[in-house]
């Protein structure tokens, strides 16, 4: 590039749009003719009070845009920043000039068109919709216009955008005190994942985020030609994101796959919103609801676990020493410290856990010596554990309809109509792709399964997907080596599903129908349980006396 021509582009930043002004007409026409010289794009960003804050050169057919500032005000507010930049060959507005105009949160982009003279001719400008969320593109893109008839007044223009967004932000908002989110979910190509299950699982996520305290403003499933690495989804469908992020008031995207911390990145820095995955979702949730102790040692330790290799591999202060005068090598730098101090922490939690399974196995082993039976409630979350432990044995055991209410095991005597009693107890509820974090950090509560006598599989029949939960427990189970207990199939919440469908779910699987909040439908299953703890107690007990044979 010729040094008169790098002059006459430095001198760019001396200039001042008029802020009511798209651009100047002299200084359209200036930016033709350093482009049309250098072969290449030539572009502006010009702040709304009329100031240029940055000249950049591209390509013949494109322009790239550095990492700008980070949004003022906001993320659901647009940037302050218009971008002015050529196109030769009289071509209009792009593809990726649009995909810039909605990632960026630009007040708008505009081309002006160079002829084959190097003259400015026309001019052609877009802009986001605040409220078009049902159209197929969220932006406005204006027709060519001659540069003498532009007739624009561009700070009343953005004025009205971002006083439409503030308006639908504080529509939605109103009440409401929660985050909003966007769940975004993939049909990966090669996993076997059909758009079925991929929907149900996204619905699943939504109570997850629910019971989270999010509020969900929208759904969004690709199913992609091929994997996108950096991204996991297509960037065109990201900038829909981001767009209806814009519009909806939106600062979290919630993913149903697992990231990793290449994609965290990557979609944080293009979106410039907060990222999380289905993981860290469930992590959260348990934070929320750990009660005791022993499941407040899990839950941090799960957290650490997950965020251990999540931590930035951008150190801003590589530089730093942190070791003393006189010492040898540069020391540590930010990042190995935090690794050291999560895995201090880490080690310290686990000492502390095995205190607290060392207490909970005293106790366990102080119910064996007792000889009291033991049974044990397993199933999806959300199945109706806690309110069946409750009406079985008149508990009050906190019940809420949202998932993961139970983190912790509680224990509850029963007797049964035989006169004898059995220790009943509830336990934390199952999920698909449960984190293996998690299945690691709660070992300890799920180690009260191991000394059941017998499980009851509760299942809420109401639910269309109540199959694939059960086929879930089922995998879960089977990690944990338990397929093989005795098990009682409960298909909770009979009332909600007609008898044709309950007679079809009991011939295929056998169990109990019941309804958890009436106490008149337990009876058959109180009976099978009695049978089956007393056919176990009569060959693994052979010296215990007999029980009566009749029904008190």
């Amino acid at each position: 590039m010729k040094s008169s021509v790098r002059d006459r582009l430095q001198r760019l930043y001396r200039r001042h749009v008029e802020p009511r002004q798209l651009i100047g007409i002299e200084l359209a026409r200036e930016l033709a003719h350093l482009s049309f010289e250098c072969g290449r794009q030539v572009g502006l960003l010009v702040g709304r009070g009329g100031d240029v804050d940055m000249v950049l050169v591209g390509g013949p057919r494109s322009m790239f845009l550095p990492d700008l500032p980070k949004s003022r005000g906001g993320r659901w507010r647009l940037r302050g920043l218009r971008f002015v930049h050529t196109h030769l060959d009289d071509e209009p507005l792009s593809q990726d000039d649009l995909m810039d105009l909605v990632f960026l949160r630009l007040d708008c982009i505009a081309a002006v068109r160079v002829d084959r003279h190097g003259g400015a001719t026309h001019l052609q400008m877009a802009h986001v919709l605040p409220g078009a969320m049902e159209l197929q593109h969220g932006w406005e893109v204006y027709p060519s216009t001659p540069l003498q008839d532009l007739d624009v007044d561009f700070l009343l223009l953005v004025e009205s955008l971002e006083e439409e967004l503030e308006r639908n932000r504080a529509a939605l908002l109103a009440g409401r005190g929660n985050d909003r989110a966007i769940l975004v979910g993939i049909v990966a190509p090669g996993t076997g994942r059909d758009r079925e299950s991929a929907l149900d699982s996204l619905q699943e996520l939504a109570e997850l985020a629910r019971t989270s305290g999010i509020d969900v403003a929208d759904i969004i499933l690709q199913r992609p030609r091929e994997a996108n690495r950096k991204y996991l989804i297509g960037k065109g469908k990201l900038s829909e994101i981001v767009l209806r992020a814009l519009q909806c008031g939106v600062d979290l995207l919630i993913f149903d796959q697992e990231l990793n911390p290449s994609q965290v990145r990557s979609i944080t820095d293009t979106t410039e919103l907060r990222v999380i995955d289905r993981t860290q979702l469930i992590l959260d949730i348990f934070a929320q609801r750990a009660q005791s102790r022993e499941g407040k040692i899990q839950v941090e330790m799960a957290q650490l676990k997950y965020l251990l290799p999540r931590l930035g591999v951008k150190d801003d202060a590589l530089s730093r020493l942190t070791g003393g005068i006189g010492a040898r090598g540069p020391g540590e730098t930010k990042l190995e410290v935090n690794r050291r101090r999560i895995n201090d922490r880490i080690a310290h939690l686990e000492r502390d856990l095995r205190v607290v399974r060392k207490n909970r196995g005293q106790r366990r082993s102080q119910r064996v010596r007792k000889e009291l039976p033991i049974i044990s409630i397993v199933g999806y979350t959300n199945a109706g554990k806690s309110t069946l432990l409750n009406t079985l044995t008149r508990s009050r055991v906190f019940v809420e309809n949202k998932l993961f209410a139970t983190l912790d095991p509680t224990s509850r005597r029963l007797r049964f109509p035989r006169d004898f009693e059995v220790i009943i107890t509830d336990t934390v509820g199952f999920i698909r792709d449960l984190p293996r974090d998690l299945m690691e950090a709660f070992a300890a509560t799920l180690e009260e399964l191991d000394d059941a006598d017998l499980l009851l599989h509760v299942v809420d029949v109401s639910n269309p997907q109540c199959e694939e939960q059960m086929e879930s427990v089922g995998r879960i189970l089977e990690q944990l080596e338990l397929q093989y207990k005795p098990t009682i199939v409960v298909f909770n919440k009979m009332d909600r599903v007609t008898s044709e469908l309950l007679e079809r779910k009991l011939a295929r699987h056998g169990g109990v129908a019941v309804s958890a909040l009436d106490r008149q439908t337990l009876m058959p299953l109180i009976l099978a349980m009695q049978d089956q703890v007393q056919a176990f107690l009569a060959e693994g007990w052979p010296d215990l006396p007999a029980f009566p044979t009749e029904e008190n």
